[in-house]
């Protein structure tokens, strides 16, 4: 067989059980394949194995050019965050519960990843966010997300107050928990149970939910993600705020601080089973009807 992909890393979510016996039998099977992949050291005492090369995650982005996900949306953020620096491809095993961003079933694999290592593949380009706090025009934090950007505070229900500015130009002031910055990719996560809008992953789009605005005039944006969003804090606010990167990294935020949020220069080269259908996929995570005839 021809390897389309020369060197494949394997990632998964350390000391769960169920990671584990799928990353164990993705090794043997690639391993039989006649690959030899190289596996996260998080990871790596899930197999007896010691001819097995192991690195870290910058190494893998650095050496591979597939990387295999095992678990669920959260490790592939997590991920995406590091190997998006690399022009490396990412496929995802479902080890989590909706599993948007993890294609591959874990009980029945075989077949999909095959033809993938064959070449028969999809790919996505999914960008990520880039946001940096500034005060008295000094960087203090920056960050980047593959999901959401989201600005709130520290207490749940507690109104903040601030001002958004799209290119330069004022967009609106508002009083509410919150904001939260979505990209294509996060639209199926946090902005959609905020009641932002579905949107397709090839929109190169971005999209600004209220969190429980004090008016009823706040509704979603959807603005193009080229644009630069300036979130300017009010020194009124007497709450500590927060910026959280999809949930996983936080950045303290200090009254009069400027939020800038922006496209990141480099995305996420996500790639697919052939057969992948995005509105499949929304059917089945979200439960939607279909009419039998």
């Amino acid at each position: 067989m021809t390897q389309h992909f020369k060197t494949i890393g394997l990632i998964g979510k350390a000391n769960h059980n169920a990671t584990k016996g799928t990353v164990v039998s993705l090794y043997k099977f690639l391993c039989e394949l006649g690959y030899k992949p190289i596996v996260e050291e998080n990871v790596s005492n899930y197999i007896n194995d010691k001819t097995m090369q192991t690195a870290d995650l910058v190494s893998l982005g650095q050496q591979c050019d597939l990387v295999i996900v095992v678990g669920g949306d959260g490790n592939m953020l997590g991920t995406a965050r590091v190997l998006s620096r690399y022009d490396v491809a990412v496929i995802g095993v479902n080890r989590g519960n909706l599993g948007f961003l993890t294609d591959l079933d874990p009980e029945n694999f075989d077949q999909a990843l095959t033809n993938v290592l064959n070449g028969e593949y999809t790919t996505e380009m999914r960008y990520l966010l880039d946001v940096s706090i500034n005060r008295h025009e000094v960087t203090k934090a920056n960050n980047s997300a593959m999901n959401e950007v989201v600005l709130h505070a520290d207490k749940v229900a507690h109104m903040i107050e601030f001002e958004a500015f799209i290119d330069g130009s004022f967009v609106f002031h508002q009083r509410s928990d919150g904001l939260i910055v979505s990209t294509p990719t996060g639209s199926t996560a946090y902005s959609l149970s905020g009641g932002g809008p579905i949107v397709h992953p090839n929109l190169n789009a971005m999209t600004l939910v209220p969190m429980f605005p004090h008016s009823l005039t706040s509704r979603p944006l959807v603005v193009d993600a080229d644009s630069e969003l300036k979130i300017v804090v009010s020194k009124s606010n007497d709450a500590l705020l927060q910026i959280s990167c999809d949930s996983h990294v936080r950045l303290s935020v200090m009254p009069g601080d400027e939020i800038v949020i922006k496209k990141h220069h480099q995305g996420l080269r996500l790639i697919h089973p052939s057969e992948y259908d995005y509105y499949d996929v929304l059917r089945k995570k979200l439960h939607w009807g279909r009419q039998n005839y």
